[in-house]
């Protein structure tokens, strides 16, 4: 009798320190992300640059930590023990083949430990396994839903290499479907908030270049930055500025770049997008002030040779839809033009230079009308290869106008802007262009001049 009393209660004995050396290490492995993740909240921005060997420094200790109770954890508990190691070599972005092999044997000893599954998942990823972490993802849904798998699974299959663009276009779809559902689960997580705009993103390249979408990405962005451990995150703040860029929100675009490499100093993309994009302004600037840098003599020949008539389908006042829709539709000059949507407007003009852009979105290109006046235009959705060449006449109907005026880094940028959701509603040369010169799939918000 002694004997088996003894032995329950070496049992117990054991259970109590096997509890408390996993909450041990539990507490410590929170504690590693919570300074990961929190790391701006008690460092200057300016110490950004150390960041990464700071987290490399706790986690060194974490490890130490791990190693002194290796021998304490029995087997009922191994599992936990070997996640919790894993998931703390995790913390860094690197990969690391031993968290990969102990939280393998995590899940062979626990297949149900949800959180095993998708740190081994992680491990996969950073290893470019994108098919084994997929499969991981998936098995941690299987044994219950939790918002981790699903914005992974998002990502995922937004990675995923297609065949053709209708394999493409479901691939997005998918991601945005899982990013929706990881939301769901937790509303107030900004990580999930972020990978579902980046969702509508991918939507806004690989669907449709549709305004609302891009709406849709910074609504979500908003909701990302309302968490702290999402704002401090510096791809957030770059896909945000690839967002505000296409928003033609330049300066908050910019604005956006630089924070993100405030917050991870070494990661180059945002240096190279916030380049780009100065550049681009700057071309603009000066193309738009100097009308395409055209030769007064041939600007005066492109003036004389605007013609009414290369309103093609748009002129005489009106303009029929293949519906049967009759819009109004007066000729004005660009100076008559006010910023918005300009209805029942036409504006006609020949293309004085196109504008180098470093993405084939927008086409970009600088118009002048009868009075001189010169404006830049963007065309979204157009197909590739296909634009309007110098010479060209363009009538644009219900212009939507921007006036760009801003200073960033001591210089000012200021000009007018007319932007162009299909290259369907334009008439080049008098006649309207056809379907061909669209990309994609036809967005049905612009039946109007169908």
């Amino acid at each position: 009798m002694n004997s088996y009393h003894e032995h329950n209660k070496h049992n117990d004995f054991h259970n109590v320190i096997d509890d408390d050396v996993l909450k041990t290490l539990n507490h410590r492995v929170c504690d590693l992300y919570h300074f990961r993740d929190h790391y701006f909240e008690n460092h200057d921005l300016r110490d950004s640059i150390n960041r990464n060997r700071d987290i490399e420094l706790e986690l060194q200790q974490t490890l130490a930590i791990f190693a002194k109770y290796k021998d304490c954890v029995e087997n009922s508990t191994r599992a936990k023990y070997y996640y919790l190691k894993g998931r703390a070599l995790n913390v860094v972005p690197r990969y690391s083949k031993e968290a990969e092999d102990i939280l393998s044997k995590a899940i062979k000893l626990d297949p149900k430990l949800i959180e095993a599954w998708n740190e081994l998942g992680e491990c996969y990823w950073k290893n470019d396994n994108l098919k084994e972490a997929t499969n991981c993802f998936n098995k941690a849904l299987l044994y219950g839903k939790n918002k981790i798998s699903l914005r992974n699974l998002s990502m995922l299959a937004r990675q995923k290499a297609a065949s053709n663009q209708e394999e493409r276009q479901k691939n997005i779809e998918v991601g945005l479907n899982y990013a929706k559902d990881a939301v769901q689960l937790d509303p107030h997580d900004g990580l999930s908030w972020a990978v579902l705009a980046n969702a509508h993103l991918s939507s806004f390249f690989g669907i449709t270049q549709n305004p609302k979408t891009l709406k849709q990405c910074l609504s979500a962005y908003s909701q990302a930055e309302k968490d702290i451990v999402a704002k401090t995150t510096p791809d957030l703040h770059y896909n945000k500025g690839i967002t505000l860029k296409y928003e033609e929100e330049f300066k908050l675009a910019l604005e956006s770049f630089n924070n993100a490499t405030s917050y991870d100093p070494t990661w180059e993309p945002p240096k190279i997008k916030q380049k780009q994009l100065v550049k681009y302004l700057n071309d603009m600037n000066e193309l738009v002030s100097t009308s395409g840098k055209m030769k007064s003599k041939r600007l005066t020949q492109l003036l004389q040779s605007i013609d009414s008539r290369q309103l093609g389908p748009y002129g005489g006042g009106s303009y029929t839809s293949s519906s049967g829709q009759t819009v109004k539709l007066d000729e004005v000059n660009v100076s008559d033009l006010k910023p918005g949507i300009n209805e029942e407007k036409v504006i006609l003009g020949k293309v004085v230079c196109s504008v180098h852009n470093e993405e084939a979105v927008p086409f970009t290109f600088c118009l002048v009308d009868r009075l001189g006046t010169c404006v830049a235009v963007t065309v979204y959705n157009f197909a590739e290869g296909k634009g309007v060449i110098i010479g060209d006449s363009v009538a644009i109907p219900e212009p939507y106008v921007t006036d760009v005026n801003f200073e960033y880094e001591d210089k000012e940028y200021k000009f007018r802007l007319v932007r162009v959701e299909t290259p369907l509603v334009l008439v080049v040369n008098s006649k309207k262009l056809t379907r061909d010169k669209q990309a994609g799939v036809q967005m049905s918000i612009f039946k109007k001049f169908d």
